[in-house]
């Protein structure tokens, strides 16, 4: 059986996000494969155990401190040292400027592979400091997976490692989903009524929810907004100001919940603006469900679930005119919704599913040398 150990910056149970589902899913994937997986991560509680999670090991070591969204921890360089003794390659997910740091002083001397989530978008000044250790980290590993075609094509940075690079969507396992029960599909029928349009997911920055508050505007049309973050504050006085009074903040969900709110809503929403959102879990959940979708292109993975005309609309970024325009045309007609949430269904089939990227991934795995090509 070969072991692979998976390396990023947070992990369930603590943390929920993008990149903590993708290892999910290719732990849980992988594993009929023969592949058995293990996650190192860092923890924000000072946690200093390992523990099982949805049958894989999770290793923490307390996080020392933060800077820009980057956890650093003193334990971390020696746990992944003696850690990938036991295993047969590294797995990173990129960004995580730590990572590069902790990767050449381990000095594991095991084959790496990086998936790259994303270019790094918001810390542009940081990026000029930051930029010769990242080349130098992505110049020493074996094998990068880009997450979507489109994500490959727009970022300078993946295209100067293009021979070295191969594409593997990210996939979900819906039966992974809870079923939610006829009580809870009642009580958020009850409380939202038959049609609104969902979004789900982290308040971040670059989520774009302020273009959609201000596409809003003036129709009428509820809209939940289902989790919690940074520019939520800011969000509901947005709402407050403009007088949206059909705009349902909900804030955190459990997963049950979530289930039954993609199962109710009549369309995705998802308006985020900048390249941070690579791809778009919770746009190819909206997928999965079966509904119709609109965002925006920003020349990233959401454009590669979202197909414009097929699946959804999608519009520019931060144009309320055009993302109020895409509404009204799907609430408006509901044979052209239904229409296109069931080519986002199919689509998700075809290119989508965990069982496609688990299979992916371990070809990838399988096909790298028993030693890394690349040592510091």
């Amino acid at each position: 059986m070969m072991r692979v150990l998976h390396f990023f910056k947070s992990y369930y149970p603590e943390t929920v996000g993008g990149v903590e589902q993708v290892i999910r899913q290719i732990a849980i994937g992988t594993k009929e494969h023969g592949i058995e997986n293990e996650v190192l991560t860092l923890s924000p509680s000072g946690q200093n155990n390992t523990i099982s999670f949805d049958g894989h090991r999770v290793h923490r070591v307390p996080q020392s401190f933060e800077i820009a969204s980057t956890g650093f921890s003193a334990a971390a360089i020696s746990r992944l040292a003696s850690l990938t003794k036991e295993f047969d390659l590294v797995h990173y997910h990129f960004p995580w400027p730590f990572m590069d740091v902790a990767h050449f002083l381990a000095r594991t001397g095991k084959p790496s592979v990086v998936t790259y989530h994303s270019d790094i978008v918001r810390q542009k000044n940081l990026l000029l400091l930051y930029r010769p250790l990242m080349r130098r980290f992505l110049s020493s590993i074996d094998r990068i997976v880009a997450t979507s075609p489109n994500y490959l094509a727009s970022s300078p940075e993946l295209n100067r490692y293009r021979d070295k690079t191969t594409v593997i969507p990210i996939g979900l396992e819906q039966r992974s989903y809870p079923v939610p029960s006829t009580a809870t599909l009642e009580r958020w029928r009850t409380q939202l009524g038959d049609r609104f349009f969902l979004f789900v997911g982290v308040l971040r920055y670059y989520k774009g929810l302020h273009t959609l508050l201000d596409a809003a505007q003036g129709t009428g049309y509820p809209v939940v907004i289902a989790g919690s973050g940074p520019v939520e504050h800011e969000l509901k006085t947005q709402a407050q100001r403009l007088g949206l009074n059909q705009i349902h903040f909900l804030g955190a969900v459990s997963e049950e919940d979530k289930a039954a709110l993609l199962q109710l809503c009549y369309g995705i929403v998802f308006p985020s603006h900048l390249r941070s959102e690579a791809f778009g879990i919770s746009l190819l959940e909206g997928a999965m469900s079966g509904k119709p979708m609109i965002s925006c292109e920003i020349g990233t993975g959401t454009s590669y679930i979202n197909q414009h005309g097929e699946t959804g609309f999608v519009v520019p970024p931060e144009n309320p005119s055009a993302f109020r325009q895409a509404m009204q045309t799907l609430w408006n007609e509901p044979d052209l919704a239904a229409s296109m949430g069931s080519h986002a269904q199919a689509r998700y089939r075809q290119w989508f599913t965990a069982t496609q990227m688990a299979q992916s991934y371990a070809r990838l795995y399988q096909s790298l040398p028993p030693k890394s090509r690349n040592t510091m």
